[in-house]
């Protein structure tokens, strides 16, 4: 069995700690553990780490690999080049499996928690079995609140091949999706389907030619990064769009385990542990006489007093409180951000790294200056620097710099100037902690002006 595991978007209704470069499959809020960790472990429970691969964007690959390392040493990553949504990612996920094709797959996006790993576990199996003859399977679960935004499913009665899909609904109404919970035709769709994957490759080719026909093998690099030319001008366009709800040899596998799809603060109350007043508490956080709410705080005290059902979110730039019950619609907010002020979309001003973390002080026309901090014993990447040249000084403890090749070693108050395209690395040598003021100049700024020629990490392509 083969597995496609798809981590793409931002997770809009996890802002302001959900971040174009930080999105919500990479974030560690349940239990030490982000959701990409959690799915991976459930893929693992289905086949071995060589049959599953990882369909993400290039700008989370790394942080994905190295999340994935402890898992398996070799990890099987696809590098989107842009967000071209679900069906893209699957199809680049199926081009890859091409010559397994008379195998099944699972699709798992991994944006989802379950209760029970051992009954989710005999669910995909089942949907597997349903779907070898000629079948997608597609998976459902019996809604158990009024949920507006989920995808739904509309079944017949059941047999025993599963339960004929009559219909997909995309997001209903509120008023829709109270009446939902009644009707014992109506389940949720988690967005997990099964099949061979000659029966994927052939939906595609019939309801998605445009798409299907513009992949091939040629379309990956040595790094399994698919180059941009074949991404560029393919729809942006979901599966179920593209190929399920066009499709007529679809059945659905019930899932008993207990699902939820972790993309909005109201689940992550949902499936967090709570204290005796029912709040959910992270960081730096303090209340008096507050009921049923989730309050997190990533650096700042944050205090809360009287007050019921609400979500308090705050991280270095942004602060966002709402109804835990509206919390669906932070999305509003964030498509007015778009327009105003984006670059709380895209980064958070403190950023961990294996090394340790940078926090971006300010940032104006041509320049930026960032506080970096070393851990003990830790190195950066040997890199470089197509666009910007950098000028570091050392706050606390002792740098060791290499530069074109030499070493040099700072202490507190001295300082170093980086060209424009020196291969350069800081590392701390030392058993004490290293802080050093980076100031960056150039006509482009961005973190994704690195070249890494040597690195520990594991993040030199």
């Amino acid at each position: 069995m083969k597995c496609i595991l798809l981590a793409g978007g931002m997770g809009e209704r996890l802002w302001p700690v959900s971040r174009t470069l930080m999105p919500k499959a990479l974030l560690k809020l349940y239990k030490g553990k982000s959701l990409l960790q959690n799915a991976y472990e459930t893929a693992l429970a289905l086949t071995k780490d060589k049959n599953i691969v990882l369909v993400t964007n290039i700008m989370h690959t790394q942080e994905a690999k190295m999340q994935l390392r402890e898992y398996s040493k070799y990890p099987i990553i696809i590098s989107e080049p842009m967000t071209k949504n679900t069906a893209g990612a699957v199809c680049a996920g199926l081009t890859y499996l091409k010559s397994s094709r008379d195998e099944a797959v699972v699709i798992l996006p991994v944006d989802f928690y379950i209760e029970d790993k051992e009954l989710f576990i005999n669910t995909i199996n089942e949907a597997v079995k349903i779907a070898k003859s000629s079948s997608i399977a597609a998976v459902g679960v019996k809604p158990s609140y009024s949920e507006t935004g989920f995808g739904y499913i509309k079944i017949s009665a059941a047999s025993k091949n599963g339960k004929k899909i009559l219909q997909f609904i995309e997001k209903p109404t509120e008023e829709a999706a109270a009446e939902f919970i009644n009707q014992k035709e109506y389940y949720w769709n988690c967005g997990i389907y099964a099949g061979k994957i000659s029966v994927f490759e052939n939906a595609f080719s019939k309801f998605a030619p445009d798409i299907y026909n513009s992949f091939s093998k040629e379309m990956f690099d040595n790094n399994l990064k698919i180059k941009y030319e074949y991404y560029e001008n393919i729809p942006n366009i979901s599966i179920d769009y593209a190929i399920m709800e066009k499709a007529d040899n679809l059945v659905m596998a019930e899932l008993k385990s207990g699902w939820n799809d972790m993309g909005s603060w109201h689940a992550i109350y949902k499936n967090s542990e709570k204290n005796s007043k029912g709040n959910v508490i992270y960081g730096n956080v303090l209340t008096d006489g507050v009921k049923d709410s989730l309050i997190y705080s990533s650096k700042e005290l944050v205090c809360a007093s009287g007050v019921k059902d609400i979500v308090v979110v705050e991280t270095e730039d942004a602060l966002l409180v709402c109804d835990k019950n509206k919390s669906q619609e932070i999305n509003k907010i964030v498509s007015a951000l778009k327009k105003e002020h984006s670059e709380t979309l895209q980064v958070h001003k403190t950023v961990f790294r294996p090394w340790g973390y940078y926090t971006c002080l300010n940032k104006g026309e041509g320049w930026l200056t960032k506080v970096i901090s070393v851990s003990p014993s830790h190195k950066l990447s040997l890199q470089s620097h197509n666009y910007r040249s950098e000028h570091w000084v050392v706050l606390s403890g002792t740098a060791t710099v290499i530069l074109e090749g030499e070493t040099k070693e700072l202490s507190k108050g001295q300082s170093i100037d980086i060209p424009v395209k020196a291969k350069h690395s800081l590392q701390n040598l030392t058993n004490e902690g290293l802080k050093i003021l980076e100031v960056q100049k150039g006509d482009y700024i961005s973190e994704d002006d690195i070249i890494r020629y040597e690195d520990i990490y594991g993040r030199v392509s």
